[in-house]
């Protein structure tokens, strides 16, 4: 079969049809969660859609991938994390949450990324074993360095709170509102 060439700034495409099954576009090749989670891994763009309406299944396929990780041995949420998660859903600071938590899972991605570009001038100690027995050495360390950024993270949201129910009290002396401003031009 002949695959099309990519265009720059393309996203692979992946293709579920109704079978479940998901076929990728650039390969012509039916491939499983295992291949996506490659895919992830390797930090390649892809879409996946279906088949036939064409709807972003991306994030359900990420999701799917995710809990087949949860399920399989060591996970990364605890049950209290996702019930607090869960608890986020159609509240006001949904939006806020997401977003907190992207950003913090940027800035832990980026640390990450330091530490091994760090690594590379280490010589051959610097494999990615040594380093996971250093972390391993150095758990509590590294627990409370992640603690104290959270604490810090937490602190300066409650002072953006504190801020912004300070500016809805001054504004709230005015002696209109934006709704009078607007009956008063009427």
């Amino acid at each position: 079969m002949v695959t099309r060439a990519k265009r720059v700034g393309e996203d692979r495409l992946i293709k579920k049809y109704p079978n479940r099954r998901l076929y990728d576009t650039q390969t012509s090749t039916y491939v499983t969660l295992s291949d996506i989670k490659n895919l992830v891994m390797a930090g390649e763009a892809f879409k996946v859609v279906d088949a036939k309406t064409e709807d972003d299944l991306t994030r359900s396929i990420l999701l799917q991938i995710i809990l087949e990780e949860e399920a399989g041995g060591s996970p990364v949420f605890s049950s209290q994390m996702l019930s607090q998660i869960i608890r986020f859903y159609g509240n006001s600071m949904q939006g806020l949450m997401g977003n907190y938590l992207e950003k913090t899972m940027q800035s832990f991605v980026d640390i990450h990324n330091k530490l091994g570009d760090q690594s590379k001038g280490m010589g051959s100690g610097s494999s990615p074993e040594a380093w996971a027995q250093m972390l391993n050495l150095q758990n509590p360390l590294m627990q409370g360095l992640m603690g104290s950024y959270m604490d810090s993270s937490k602190d300066l949201f409650v002072k953006m709170q504190e801020q912004m129910q300070g500016s809805q009290n001054l504004f709230g002396n005015f002696p209109f509102s934006p709704a009078t401003a607007k009956s008063d031009k009427e």
